[in-house]
């Protein structure tokens, strides 16, 4: 199988890539809630999430994926009380048949309140 690296422009000089596909699957490496401006938006819990998943839906596209092929996302919180907030902004990613997903809570390396990866199928070669 293939092993391609998909990269935009917010990696630079990083040692990562923002996924890999590898066959028919898409591993998105770790993303927070970076605006146009290259700044975390502070707008609240639920504007981060919107813009973390826009993020990723963007990382998915490149990569031949959608939303809808998520299989699997991990989230960190920085915070347990923007659980339930976090939820509300997440339901409207997943309406129906949401993917397997961990949460948990603890410190990010970026002044960033949420992280998230996913785990997608390819949807299209």
């Amino acid at each position: 199988m293939k092993r391609e690296t998909i990269t935009l422009d917010n990696v630079e000089g990083l040692p990562l890539s923002d996924a890999v596909r590898f066959g028919d699957l898409v591993f998105v490496s770790g993303m927070v809630g970076f605006g146009d401006d290259g700044a975390i938006v502070k707008s609240g819990i639920a504007a981060e999430t919107r813009q973390t998943f826009r993020n990723i839906e963007r990382v998915l596209a490149k990569a031949g994926s959608s939303l809808a092929d998520v299989l699997k996302v991990t989230i960190i919180l920085t915070d347990a009380s923007d659980f339930d907030a976090f939820n509300d902004a997440y339901r409207a990613f997943f309406p129906k048949s949401p993917p397997a997903r961990i949460s948990m809570v603890a410190g990010l390396t970026i002044d960033a309140r949420l992280e998230v990866d996913v785990i997608a199928g390819v949807s299209r070669p």
